[in-house]
């Protein structure tokens, strides 16, 4: 529970709701702060969507938590007054905008339309209609950052890349908050597409660059994590070291957390095992993350496989219990990892388990012989075909030509080329 704390307003509020749905055990405790943070809101309706998310973890078969009532109680003096206020402001608003509306006063209509408190729900298209009622560059890239950090807390990302489009078209530099959410989207959004995503992430400004975001959507820690794991899933050893590793700007991001830094070292130290240690420890920090829960899975898996991979490469056959050792796995565990690699095609060789009823079988592992020899003489070949091909559609030509039969182009054309020909000698 402590990453809470890095976090304020509406972003603390939906992340203490996830916690709620993902852990359990933690989700009593996670209660008690989503009560507490909610009188720091202004939308009384919250209360419902915390109990909503607690009962339905509650009703689960194999879940005993304690009933919402037992735990904390809903403020309604506190809710009766919001509501008030809530509605007063809304006609105040509603009427300001009636009036700048008819004197065409585009500074006050969009001002009006930019309160976003009110209503988080009607929010996007309130702000989104700002558009038209842009005059300046400046008042375009405000309009896009708010619209970015709405469908940021809201995690519709669909809408991301095309307003940070916009924002960048509004002026030559674009904002380091931008650049987050075109991050932030591009890793969410486009599933598969973890190097895209790591390169964005490790490319953001420090945080002092990015203003009131840092707290209010995001934490500087939650982009060590995105971009680190992003980059171990994606990116070659020599690209971690250069872009991650060497970059200072990044650097401050990962002090935030200590064992992405930790990570990054025994994977390029080649000490797999503990790479693996390290995000079984810490995958509960990773599946409470409002943002990247969804991906854990596929960066585990891509970690390992990759970490496999690299392990394997400088041998040409190896034991599996040496595997199985380097690891932390079982030897039945490697061997059901290294033949999903090799039916993928990621390693080239076999798993050699002839003689696997024997006591003393030891299973190996062996790369692929390659015949170089064998190779060569087929790109011999093949270069050998394409140069005949070559020469015969020349030969063809020639004797076209000998025998007068191409096709030439009609008189005009002729006379112009020769034109073009001259004009260019000159």
């Amino acid at each position: 529970m402590h990453t809470f704390q890095d976090y304020s307003g509406r972003t603390a509020f939906d992340r203490l709701v996830h916690i709620i749905s993902t852990c359990p055990t933690l989700a009593p405790q996670a209660l008690k702060l989503a009560f507490a943070q909610i009188e720091e809101l202004r939308d009384p309706t919250l209360y419902q969507t915390v109990m909503n998310a607690y009962d339905n973890v509650a009703d689960l078969p194999e879940v005993q938590l304690p009933s919402t009532s037992e735990l904390c109680s809903v403020n309604t003096v506190w809710c009766e007054e919001v509501a008030k206020k809530n509605q007063a402001e809304r006609a105040k608003l509603e009427v300001e905008l009636k009036t700048y509306s008819n004197n065409m006063i585009k500074e006050s209509i969009r001002g009006t339309m930019g309160h976003r408190d009110l209503d988080y729900t009607q929010a996007l298209n309130i702000i989104r209609n700002q558009e038209e009622f842009c005059s300046t560059s400046q008042h375009i890239l405000d309009m896009c950052l708010s619209v970015l950090e709405l469908v940021i807390e809201q995690r519709n990302y669909a809408h991301i890349s095309s307003y940070v489009f916009k924002a960048e078209g509004a002026l030559d530099t674009a904002s380091a908050a931008a650049a987050a959410a075109n991050a932030a989207c591009r890793w969410d959004f486009a599933m598969a597409l973890f190097h895209l995503a790591a390169q964005l992430f490790l490319k953001i400004g420090p945080p002092d660059s990015l203003g009131d975001w840092i707290g209010k959507l995001v934490a500087p820690g939650d982009f060590a994590v995105y971009g680190t794991l992003c980059a171990l899933a994606s990116m070659s050893r020599s690209a971690i070291k250069s872009q991650l590793t060497g970059n200072a700007i990044f650097s401050a991001y990962i002090e935030q957390e200590p064992y992405v830094r930790d990570l990054t070292q025994s994977y390029l130290s080649s000490d797999f095992k503990n790479v693996l240690e390290l995000l079984e420890r810490y995958s509960t920090r990773h599946y409470v993350d409002i943002h990247m829960y969804s991906h854990v899975y596929d960066l585990t898996n891509l970690i390992r496989n990759v970490a496999v991979v690299l392990y394997f490469q400088p041998f040409q056959t190896i034991r599996l219990d040496r595997m199985s050792a380097a690891f932390g796995w079982t030897v039945d565990e490697v061997e059901k990892e290294v033949v999903a690699l090799i039916q993928s095609g990621q390693i080239q060789g076999r798993v050699d388990s002839q003689n696997k009823a024997s006591e003393n079988f030891l299973a190996i592992l062996k790369a692929r012989k390659v015949d170089h020899r064998a190779e060569l003489f087929a790109r011999a070949i093949k270069t050998a075909g394409e140069i005949q091909s070559t020469n015969r559609k020349l030969l063809l030509r020639m004797r076209l030509q000998q025998a007068d039969l191409v096709v030439k182009p009609p008189k005009s054309r002729r006379e112009q080329d020769r034109a073009v020909e001259l004009l260019q000698g000159d």
